[in-house]
């Protein structure tokens, strides 16, 4: 008997506790082969729109927003769902995303342990309340701010869209949520999985996928949106404070990154360079936090060059599903070319160490495979050095002492991330403190915890995600005054 493949896969948006179908159909491609594994209904202005009614509606006629054990409830059911899914969320996103398998679960898992956090979170209060003066009672409660837009990227659709619609709900308010093309299975199994917890109320979440940006256009001006929290690109992050201004609406931004890695003379470099050259290569550098400057202390520079030139040559590439692979691919094909264009130019002004490139020949070459590449550079003002390249290439510069390593981990706009690697007990602290960074590592790197706010300082954004912080940006601080009233004697 003849065989045939398996349709592909069609998803739709999830509107007002309903699928919803578009008369427009996009793709979704596998970036380790270049073929088509799904369809999804891109979402357009109407669809947008009755997202944007649906959860206002919602907001102002519904108890979500004073009910906290419910909201806790929520969150925790949709904790338990997530694990449900695990297995399968895990796969379509090292599918779809092209993360190697046990990078794909690290998101997942870190996903699970956050709407837990929240959940918990959710019951919480804080506030102040005196008696300022005989007789006159002041207090203050927090309450949701209405209606959050949340914007995600595709490097890492699941923990950085629910890093910031799980406080949003957590703190009351309804969600609007924007997911991009590039990831729309992955975004329609988070929308099923929601679509499970019946303890959220209908119209309370709204997820949508659209391969423009008409639909984040639309949250960003609606006066029907009252916050954003977006994270992504600097460039695009300077549109939505433009767009969202209009109405006055608080933004929250995490955006670019340029992530100096650190390394003085006394650094354990045995526990330095794989750390490093993960650090280069987890999400195939499609990561804020990517360690793109590896700046070496002069002493050390010779040995280190010689050790990360080995370890980049030597990272297997290959699919995300195949357990030995050690980067996957990238999103596209078209994003491998560019970053081969950024080190090519490169390759005018700075020393190529190590020319990775696109994949072209072999069994990878119908993929967007890119192997890693690694420049050394002098002058701080070369693209290299200050634009985010997103993608498995880092800088080599070689400092002197403190002053000149500070100086370099600060000459970008970006203010995101840094790390520092020394044997020195006081050094990091005394280092950390003048380095323009939301984090600091000592001695690792990407350490995220769910209690501890993240965010980025100069042009890496605006606010804070994670920890209690992340709730507030979700929350109003009213003032309640109330005078007692007097006693007759």
């Amino acid at each position: 008997m003849p065989t045939t493949d398996p349709v592909p896969p069609h998803v739709t948006n999830f509107i007002d506790g309903r699928w919803v179908d578009s008369s427009v159909v996009g793709e979704s491609t596998d970036p380790a082969t270049g073929k088509a594994i799904g369809t999804f209904a891109d979402a357009q202005q109407e669809h947008v729109e009755s997202a944007i009614d649906a959860a206002r509606r919602a907001f102002a006629t519904g108890a979500w927003g004073r009910d906290r054990t419910t909201r806790s409830a929520a969150l925790s059911a949709f904790a338990d769902r997530m694990f449900a899914h695990r297995d399968k969320l895990i796969a379509l996103l090292s599918r779809e995303n092209g993360k190697i398998h046990s990078e794909a679960e690290l998101e997942v898992d870190l996903s699970i342990s956050k709407i837990r956090y929240y959940a918990a979170l959710a019951l919480t209060e804080s506030g102040r309340a005196a008696e300022v003066r005989a007789g006159l009672y002041s207090m203050t409660i927090r309450q949701p701010v209405g209606v959050a837009g949340v914007i995600a990227p595709w490097n890492s659709p699941v923990i950085l869209s629910i890093r910031s619609f799980v406080p949003a709900l957590a703190a009351g308010c309804a969600v609007v949520v924007k997911l991009p093309a590039q990831t729309a299975l992955t975004n329609a199994l988070i929308f099923e999985i929601i679509g499970e917890v019946s303890e959220i109320p209908a119209g309370i979440f709204n997820g949508f996928t659209e391969s423009r940006g008409n639909g984040a256009r639309l949250i960003s001006q609606s006066p029907d949106i009252d916050v954003v929290s977006y994270t992504g690109s600097t460039t695009v992050g300077r549109k939505i404070m433009e767009q969202a201004s209009a109405t006055l609406k608080p933004v929250s931004l995490e955006l670019g990154g340029k992530t100096p890695m650190i390394v003085f003379d006394d650094a354990d470099l045995d526990a330095a360079v794989p750390v490093l050259t993960k650090a280069v290569t987890t999400f195939t550098g499609q990561f804020c936090m990517t360690g793109s400057r590896i700046l070496a202390q002069r002493g050390i520079a010779d040995e280190l060059r010689t050790r990360m030139t080995e370890a980049l040559k030597q990272v297997r590439v290959g699919p995300g599903d195949d357990l030995t692979s050690e980067m996957g691919p990238m999103i596209d094909r078209t994003n491998a070319a560019r970053v081969d264009l950024l080190v090519e130019d490169a390759a005018k002004y700075a020393t190529i160490l190590v020319r990775g490139g696109v994949v072209t020949k072999g069994p990878l070459a119908d993929g967007a495979f890119y192997r890693p590449s690694l420049v050394e550079v002098n002058e701080l003002d070369t693209p290299i050095v200050q634009q985010e390249v997103f993608g498995p290439v880092a800088t080599f510069e070689v400092f002197d002492d403190e002053s000149d390593a500070i100086l370099r981990a600060n000459a970008t706009e970006f203010g995101l991330a840094a790390g520092i690697w020394t044997r020195d007990v006081d050094r990091p602290l005394r280092v950390g403190r003048e380095l323009e960074a939301g984090t600091v590592w000592f001695n690792t790197w990407a350490i995220v915890v769910d209690q501890f706010e993240e965010g980025g300082f100069k042009q890496s954004g605006i606010g804070r995600l994670n920890g209690e912080r992340a709730l507030e940006e979700f929350q109003e601080i009213k003032h309640l005054v109330h005078p007692a009233p007097r006693m007759n004697h």
